[in-house]
């Protein structure tokens, strides 16, 4: 059972502390920068503490993204949905709104992009996660191509993901006034070229 707080609120878990400090300081600084002291002295627990509830600085950095994860398919779906029956605007609609994230301050792109960079090595969880999560975004931007009457479904998707991983990179060097102002432009025109007349 949590402690209270003196105002009577539960005190988060050390587990939920914990991950709650690696999301801060793995999105802001990069996971392999982040050292396991930094998160338990951020976080106010113990080393032990740690390890209980993660195994391995590379199993909390795979629960981060799991965690990351849910939030990136709750915006992609989210933009979907406000467009039903219409998967063309509905991606449109997804790119304005990573073209508009893009624009925050210390937005640093897609976590699961920037794990994949940081963990070159198959195998590592952290990479597993992102590569799961890219294959099946690439699906599923294939089947909603497909939707759409795309001529060639897979070519389309795969210029999409392009379109998404380039704003991640491009928005980091650029910011609001880069590239990425374009983003929902160009998806727009690369659907379009690539429906059937």
């Amino acid at each position: 059972m949590n402690a209270n707080t003196p105002d009577g609120t539960a005190k988060p878990r050390a587990a939920e502390r914990i991950l709650d400090v690696a999301r801060e300081l793995f999105y802001r600084d990069g996971i392999r920068a982040v050292g396991v002291d930094e998160i338990v002295e951020t976080a106010g627990v113990s080393k032990p503490s740690l390890y209980r509830a993660f195994p391995s600085k590379d199993e909390l950095a795979a629960a981060y993204l799991r965690d990351y994860e849910i939030g990136f398919w709750d915006r992609f779906e989210t933009a979907l949905a406000r467009h039903p029956g219409d998967p063309r605007a509905g991606i449109v609609g997804y790119f304005s709104g990573v073209g508009q994230r893009q624009a925050r301050t210390r937005y640093r792109g897609c976590a699961l992009t920037n794990a994949a960079v940081e963990f070159p090595e198959p195998g590592s969880p952290a990479r597993l996660v992102s590569e799961a999560n890219k294959r099946m975004l690439r699906d599923r931007l294939e089947a909603l191509a497909l939707e759409m009457g795309a001529d060639d479904p897979r070519l389309l998707a795969d210029g999409l993901l392009m379109l998404f991983e380039g704003a991640n990179a491009s928005g980091q060097i650029f910011g609001a006034d880069g590239p990425v102002r374009s983003l929902a432009a160009v998806a727009d025109r690369l659907i379009g070229a690539s429906l059937s007349a």
